[in-house]
């Protein structure tokens, strides 16, 4: 078993799992990842007021837990991050959660990794609790990168911050992507000719504002290209909640209610509040010409 919040599921944290799978599957065990919901960042900042302690949130639940299953754990265990939990004394975790929840027979941590209330836990008591309760504990380094350079969710985090594609996908080996429901919107889209799939993001989602390349997967029998909007939509509304907004290319799906990923491809510009709707359709318009010819040029 492995702990830990893996938003992202980023190559670091593939090392950590693919660890835990490759001895699971040596001592016959069941490869098990306990995480938290929501982020113990996010709980103890909007607890105390301070959101400006709230991480950027990388992935959704469904997508972590996608990428869980495909890095081949077979458990999930998923703890909801509230009061009781934050102020269990770190015997308890240990006693409670690992070994009588679990039956933990060996753990692999970060070197840093702090559990408990206050996080007064730490490597030394997991050995020797260990020791006495029968799991064995293994630590691992920090994974780098090609130049050297510790991956981390932070530093996926101000990639996507910036609106950079190929740094996010050099640290997740993956295309950033985000999977939800298609859900109704106000319906402007049809108005101006350009319909959208609306999908909710997460509340306070990593990526940058504003409008991209995308590939949506799950509404056909492949990949369908599309050029989508993430923001607040300002042109058409003053208090606009966050959303991401998906136009298709050249074919028109019944997409409502339908679980969808839209795959994030290139960065286009930044959301823009426009002086008019005419304004707007020029700007999608454009928008829509350099998808296109971004799959031209690079296939989809």
């Amino acid at each position: 078993m492995t702990i830990g919040n893996f938003d992202g599921v980023h190559l670091g944290h593939q090392a950590i799992l693919q660890r835990v799978r490759s001895q699971a599957d040596g001592a016959g065990l069941l490869p098990t990842v306990m995480t938290f919901h929501p982020h113990p960042r996010a709980f103890f900042g909007e607890r105390s007021g301070r959101p400006e302690l709230i991480p950027a949130q990388i992935s959704t639940l469904r997508d972590k837990v996608h990428q869980l299953r495909r890095q081949g754990m077979k458990q999930i265990s998923l703890l909801r991050f509230n009061t009781q939990l934050s102020s269990m004394a770190p015997e308890d975790f240990i006693r409670r959660l690992l070994v009588e929840g679990l039956n933990t027979r060996w753990l692999l941590v970060g070197e840093d990794f702090r559990y408990g209330c206050r996080r007064t836990g730490d490597i030394d008591l997991l050995r020797r609790m260990g020791r006495d309760l029968g799991f064995e504990v293994q630590t691992l380094a920090d994974v780098a990168d090609s130049d050297g350079q510790r991956i981390s969710s932070s530093e996926l985090r101000h990639a996507l911050a910036e609106g950079d594609l190929e740094r996010a996908t050099s640290l997740l080996g993956y295309p950033y992507a985000l999977t939800g429901h298609v859900g109704h919107g106000q319906k402007i889209g049809r108005t101006i000719g350009y319909r959208t799939l609306n999908h909710p993001v997460p509340a306070h989602c990593a990526l940058r504002n504003g409008v991209y390349v995308v590939r949506v997967h799950g509404l056909g029998a492949g990949p369908l290209p599309g050029v989508a909007s993430m923001g607040v939509r300002p042109t058409v509304t003053e208090q606009g909640r966050r959303l991401l907004e998906t136009h298709l290319l050249d074919c028109n799906i019944d997409a409502y209610g339908k679980l969808s990923t839209v795959e994030f491809v290139r960065f286009l510009r930044d959301e823009e509040k426009f002086p008019d709707f005419p304004s707007l359709i020029a700007a999608i318009d454009d928008d829509a010409r350099r998808a296109r010819e971004h799959f031209a040029s690079h296939g989809l």
